[in-house]
């Protein structure tokens, strides 16, 4: 009997264990190494690192900094983002499932309108790029792939952001919100490709802390 006792205490502990899923490893991409072209692709922008942070200038067209030998499907991407109030010269987020410097889809956030009572809406914008840019997708279908943030954040002030990606789904939150911001459908059927950082035309952004946690 007891050894029949034991048995079944055995079982039910190892079913208990296997059912608990395993907690993610973060992958924390070096983000010093950000000009070794081994490892980082750097396009239409100049990148340096200091004290944790990488920074982008701005200039004109948009910019990219991909990871080069990391392949993204789905998983959450976490970082801290600062942009600023500067209108017009703020577009700063994450480029996610990128086949190329052209083909990507990108979660961007406009800093200011983050405070802006006219322009809250346009804060947070998802693109599909080249098919799918944020003009398009304003004038097709008008609120759905853009919105503001609730607690907005100071434009001028870092910002957490937590991007989840299932395909085709994605949600976007921001200083660890219960609800998320943004949730849309891609437009693209890449169900995979590069992860790296995303500056609008004529932006700058800085990033630090970015953890990527791959399913």
């Amino acid at each position: 009997m007891q050894t029949i006792k034991f048995l079944m205490l055995s079982i039910t502990v190892c079913f208990i264990w296997s059912a608990v899923p395993a907690q993610q490893k973060a992958f924390v991409p070096d983000l010093s190494k950000v000009n070794d072209t081994s490892m980082w692709i750097v396009h239409n922008r100049s990148a340096t690192f200091n004290d944790g942070e990488l920074t982008l200038n701005g200039k004109e067209g948009d910019g990219l900094v991909l990871l080069k030998n990391y392949s993204f499907s789905n998983g959450k991407i976490e970082l801290d983002i600062k942009g600023k109030d500067d209108r017009g010269r703020s577009f700063v987020g994450i480029a996610f499932h990128a086949i190329n410097d052209s083909t990507y889809d990108a979660i961007y956030f406009r800093a200011f309108n983050f405070r802006n009572p006219e322009r809250k809406g346009h804060s947070l914008q998802y693109i599909s790029m080249p098919s799918f840019d944020w003009e398009k997708l304003r004038i097709e279908n008008y609120g759905e792939y853009e919105n503001s943030i609730s607690a907005a954040p100071n434009p001028n002030d870092w910002f957490h952001v937590t991007i989840e990606v299932k395909y085709p789904f994605v949600k976007v939150y921001v200083n660890n919100a219960k609800d998320p911001s943004l949730q849309i459908s891609v437009l693209s059927p890449h169900k995979k490709g590069k992860l790296g950082f995303f500056v609008g035309n004529n932006s700058e952004g800085r990033f630090k802390n970015l953890k990527i946690y791959a399913e």
